[in-house]
């Protein structure tokens, strides 16, 4: 497999970008159902798009992260489940991480079965992916000395 790379010090930048899409999707989307979601294309692509947009840049952040502790990662599975390691996380909630990188391959590949099941997903893990990023926001002040 192909080793990844992510530019380094693009974290914060990425988490701003990142919880701005998680707010987004709270407040518009996160009540919606499958009925809502199979009746309204255009609210299935704003939906597809959002939780698309919240699981790569996740990867981006873990992807930086592990960038720059030298860690390696194979796969976006992998970032997500080292960068959730790295940070404390329990095995539950790396494996629910993991996880989520096949679900942004699904939405990112338009594959159609399977794009709800994507965004259930998401709402499902969400507790973790802000886990995460709050982890890694304080390790971010950290390195600045506040």
């Amino acid at each position: 497999m192909p080793e990844f790379s992510y530019a380094r010090g693009r974290i914060e930048e990425s988490v701003q970008f990142l919880s701005g899409e998680i707010r987004e999707f709270q407040s518009d989307y996160a009540n919606k159902t499958l009925s809502n979601y199979q009746e309204d294309s255009k609210l299935q692509k704003l939906m597809d798009r959002t939780v698309e947009n919240i699981l790569t840049a996740l990867i981006e952040v873990c992807g930086a992260v592990l960038a720059e502790e030298g860690i390696r990662a194979e796969n976006y599975g992998e970032v997500l489940e080292k960068c959730s390691k790295f940070m404390g996380l329990s095995e539950c909630e790396q494996r629910d991480l993991s996880g989520l990188a096949i679900q942004r391959n699904r939405l990112a590949h338009r594959y159609l079965n399977f794009r709800w099941q994507a965004i259930k997903m998401y709402k499902d893990k969400k507790d973790a992916v802000l886990k995460l990023i709050q982890l890694v926001l304080e390790r971010e002040k950290k390195k600045r000395g506040g």
